[in-house]
């Protein structure tokens, strides 16, 4: 029987922001059915809180200092072995439906004169998928391209403007008929320009769903969707669904303000931590970042529901996951980018059709899981051989199989903040501003080249708020 593999990555969802995962007041039933069939992991984290970083080693299966792709648009080493290529290799078609990332190594391919037909050269441009639609998702009017499918898509169905993503899909119009900018989050309450089913969410299901008609052999689909990263834009009903009475409180202590760790504190004094610090901006920005997680639901729903249709599901591995968190205010920050579990810990539901994963079918687990455990994962699930000594990871399958398991139980997550203003701040040089966190089920460790370190006591603070780094009766932790 051929076997195939749906690789739904969703970008910016937090932990926590599902009903499976106990979130009081949001409905992703969709979800909970999956999680239900397969298994919810509940520690899984990144290597890196940004997503080209993240996503690399989500399709590398390595850690971020050994791809290289340190932060978004740094090329990845066209030596670095991809999933697509992985995947190619066990006789499955790797396509791309969506987002990825990856800033292809163009100087490198230049310098070792590879003589390689059109096909090999796309497929090195973009990290070893097929292209079947890409689609990284940010296009204010500077960078759209006359090639963005989308935007064709829009001016198709009668948004004529030079870049409908922009003053469509990411505007809102006020009661005066009035366009403002979904960039500014004043202006979010309101519904996107255009109908839901018109939505960059919907397009993309859509899309992913023709991709799968479309295969004749066994493939691996990324559908790969853009929200609900920021522009924070909702079209309806989605807008509406929930109000400031929906949101959780902020995780946020006044003690984290008390001498704050300076890169910390460089970070708090960014815009978007600026603004997430007033409830006002959290009553009007997480109500909406609900709304487009549950259409995120209700879109993966018609692909869930496709595949029953279509007898793929006793075939087809399916994976959810997000390539990072949000803040959304928690320890009074804005974005993503640090080490609290906010940024780091993402939603991981897997699904194994076989009958070896019977045992774990709508269970929780709790080992630490990492982004580097994807791609061993897939290779075993392939009945592939596991290149241990080039991947980092481990496979989840012995896990979803009920197993006992050597896995490791610690998390590495690594950040490079050099292209950030936080740098300029801090009077640092590039090669400086780099940070690296080890957390296992007891600690928080984070190191900062040029600046003391961090530790947080997991057992005693499992929100983060009280930082031990420079407190000597912890040395020996350290």
């Amino acid at each position: 029987m051929n076997k195939n593999i749906l690789f739904i990555m969703v970008d910016q969802l937090r932990y926590g922001y599902l009903s499976c995962e106990g979130h009081p007041s949001i409905s992703t039933p969709n979800l909970d059915k999956l999680a239900k069939k397969g298994v919810r992991f509940s520690n899984a984290h990144v290597q890196s809180p940004v997503c080209g970083p993240s996503r690399m080693s989500f399709y590398t299966g390595r850690y971020v200092s050994t791809h290289g792709s340190t932060w978004n648009n740094i090329p990845l080493c066209v030596s670095e072995k991809t999933l697509g290529e992985y995947m190619t290799e066990l006789g499955v078609r790797p396509l791309l439906v969506g987002k990825s990332h990856h800033t292809p190594d163009i100087n490198g391919i230049n310098r070792l004169k590879l003589e390689l037909n059109d096909q090999k050269i796309n497929f090195l441009k973009n990290g070893g998928f097929d292209v079947f639609e890409r689609d990284d998702g940010i296009h204010p009017d500077k960078k759209v391209s006359k090639d963005y499918k989308y935007n064709r898509y829009l001016l198709d169905k009668g948004f004529t403007d030079f870049n409908p993503w922009q003053s469509y899909a990411n505007s809102v119009i006020d009661e005066n008929n009035n366009i403002h900018s979904g960039w500014y989050l004043r202006n979010i309450k309101k519904p996107a320009r255009i109908p839901a089913e018109h939505s960059e969410t919907a397009y993309m299901t859509s899309r992913a769903i023709e991709c799968i008609k479309s295969q004749k052999k066994p493939w691996m689909v990324h559908l790969s969707y853009i929200k609900p990263h920021w522009p924070y834009v909702a079209p309806s009903p989605y807008h509406s669904i929930y109000n400031k009475n929906d949101i959780i409180p902020a995780i946020k202590h006044k003690s984290e303000l008390e001498n704050p760790h300076p890169v910390y504190n460089a970070y708090l004094n960014r815009e978007e931590s600026v603004n997430f610090k007033t409830e006002k901006v959290r009553e009007t920005v997480i109500p909406t970042y609900m709304g487009m997680v549950k259409h995120l639901d209700d879109e993966i729903g018609r692909v869930l529901d496709y595949l029953e249709r279509s007898n793929l599901t006793n075939n087809t591995l399916i994976v959810f996951t997000s390539d990072h968190g949000d803040y959304l205010g928690d320890h009074w920050l804005g974005d993503k980018e640090l080490f609290h579990k906010q940024s780091t810990q993402i939603p991981l539901i897997i699904f194994d059709p076989s009958t070896k994963a019977d045992f774990t079918r709508g269970k929780e687990i709790k080992e630490f899981v990492s982004a580097i455990d994807i791609i061993p994962t897939f290779i075993e699930w392939l009945n592939g051989d596991i290149p241990e000594e080039v991947l980092e990871g481990e496979s989840l399958l012995p896990l979803l199989h009920n197993k006992k398991t050597t896995k490791q139980q610690y998390i590495l997550t690594e950040l490079d903040y050099s292209f950030r203003k936080q740098r300029e701040d801090l009077n640092i040089k590039p090669h400086q501003a780099r940070a690296f966190a080890i957390r296992n089920f007891d600690w928080l460790y984070i190191y900062y080249v040029g600046f003391r370190s961090q530790l947080f006591d997991l057992k005693n603070d499992p929100n983060e708020f009280y930082d031990l780094g420079d407190d000597m009766g912890y040395k020996n932790v350290i």
